[in-house]
């Protein structure tokens, strides 16, 4: 197995977790409003379907709803 001769010394490795690059990264673009608008209404269309989903479920998941009600036609009331 492979083995190092010299050791590394510590003063290397402290020095390399407070190492600052001189190269700048380039600034983000900013989002047009185009963007910005259409990510606003993708947020909404989202948001809008979570609470139409729970308006329509929160009647199913009523306790006190009865699903044994046995409904009579027109023709069977006029008898």
């Amino acid at each position: 197995m492979f083995r190092r001769r010299e050791a590394v010394p510590f003063a290397f490795v402290a020095e390399a977790d407070r190492f600052r690059s001189n190269v700048v990264p380039p600034t983000p673009e900013r989002p047009s409003a185009s963007q910005v608008l259409g990510r606003s209404l993708v947020g909404l269309t989202v948001v809008a379907g979570l609470v139409g989903s729970l308006l329509f479920g929160l009647p199913a998941l009523d306790p006190g709803h009865s699903t044994g009600k046995v409904q009579q036609s027109e023709a069977s009331e006029g008898r």
